[in-house]
């Protein structure tokens, strides 16, 4: 009943948001009798219940243009390769040049593949960039079957192999465990199109290395918890009536909890900057909690799967990892250049976690191996901000080039 209850109070409470803008949008305007600063603040504190709510859909790349080979060119969306649960997504330049084709693996983890915009937009320049955009399982039909761990590997086994030899593969955070997987695999069958480089960044390959709060709280309670405690139908009112699915609501609750008086404090900060007019400063923080208020479901399988596999039972690290029934061996990889990263603050994966791809590797000889520890820097700081783009690409670009 956890899902129906959340989407009864998420649907009494649209009219009162959809009120709230309204009223919002009102007090911009000159009233007579209302000061400016009066108007300002209430019209802020509107905005703020407006806000008040998660979105389930995915939003905009926004990525219109770059600048590539010295001239600005358009970019456009095209889906190259879609299944119902996900869409391998191609960001299409106007531009002759052949570059470094590149799969960025996203996270299935509670939010779109949009929370790796800055990712995107830092690769898309020299690189021809695509990217596994996940569909949200409150979408997609009990009749389209499961979706679990061995899927995702499917997923991406069928993604590299539509886009041919020569792909290079960036995976950020949890899909690490994945990618890995599928390159083993397709190592061990000789699959002309496994990756030419496969580059893991701030992913839980080990996480009995450095355990972190996340890292605890999966081993502190059997799965039969989470499976009782945490999954849910999705209601009727939605095209994957009745799929079981781990809420995306519940997962950015989780996220928020770990930093609780930080997005407490921006939202007093946000309401500041909307009272006193300070519309830049206030756009930057409306910009990030739309993103971040943007959830998908998961599959309960893919969840619960991923729970047990690489958080409790550490499947992959301790050489029990198998792929339809089929054992999985790092080892297998011999033809991919692998470079791991990692951030010296990463507080949801630790370092040591995804430099423990290393050892599972022990057929790639030591040239083709690289690992790059980011000082300063958080999960987040990983894959985005200036130091991504500064310090942390470069190298990414460098492993890419000369892998290509």
């Amino acid at each position: 009943m956890l899902y129906f209850a959340y989407q009864a109070h998420a649907d009494f409470m649209q009219p009162l948001r959809a009120a709230a803008r309204t009223t919002a949008v009102a007090l911009r305007q000159p009233l007579a009798g209302l000061s400016a600063g009066t108007a300002r603040g209430v019209a802020a504190a509107c905005e703020l219940i407006a806000r008040a709510g998660l979105s389930h859909r995915r939003p905009s790349f926004r990525i219109d243009s770059v600048i590539a080979g010295g001239r600005e060119t358009a970019v456009h969306e095209e889906a190259i390769h879609t299944t119902p649960f996900g869409t391998l997504l191609h960001f299409v330049k106007g531009i002759d040049v052949v570059q470094p084709r590149v799969l960025l693996v996203a996270p299935l983890s509670g939010h779109f593949a949009t929370l790796l915009r800055a990712t995107v937009q830092t690769l898309l320049p020299e690189h021809d960039v695509y990217i596994t955009d996940w569909h949200n399982a409150r979408d997609v039909s009990l009749w389209h079957g499961r979706f679990g761990f061995d899927e995702y590997v499917d997923h991406l086994i069928r993604f590299l192999e539509v886009l041919g030899p020569g792909t290079h593969v960036v995976a950020v955070c949890q899909p690490c465990v994945q990618a890995l997987a599928a390159a083993a695999v397709m190592a061990e069958a000789g699959n002309p199109a496994q990756p030419r480089s496969l580059t893991l960044m701030a992913g839980p390959i080990d996480c009995r290395v450095n355990p972190t709060a996340v890292n605890q709280l999966a081993t502190s309670r059997p799965i039969e918890w989470f499976e009782h405690n945490l999954i849910s139908a999705v209601p009727m009112t939605f095209p994957g009536a009745l799929r079981r699915v781990y809420p995306g609501f519940l997962q950015l609750l989780a996220f928020m909890s770990m930093n609780i008086d930080r997005h407490l404090k921006a939202h007093v900060d946000l309401f500041s900057h909307l009272a006193q007019g300070c519309h830049t400063k206030a756009a930057a923080t409306k910009a990030f909690y739309d993103e971040y208020f943007a959830v998908l479901d998961m599959t309960a399988e893919f969840y619960l799967e991923t729970v047990r596999y690489v958080f409790q039972e550490h499947r992959l690290a301790r050489g029990m990892l198998t792929w339809h029934g089929h054992k999985v061996d790092p080892r297998a990889i011999r033809r991919t250049t692998l470079l791991t990263v990692e951030g010296e603050k990463d507080d949801i994966c630790a370092v040591g976690q995804t430099l423990a791809a290393h050892d599972l590797c022990a057929g790639l000889r030591p040239y083709r191996k690289r690992h790059h520890l980011q000082p300063g820097v958080g999960h987040y700081g990983v894959f985005s901000g200036r130091k991504w783009s500064g310090q942390i690409y470069p190298v990414v670009r460098n492993v890419i080039l000369a892998s290509d």
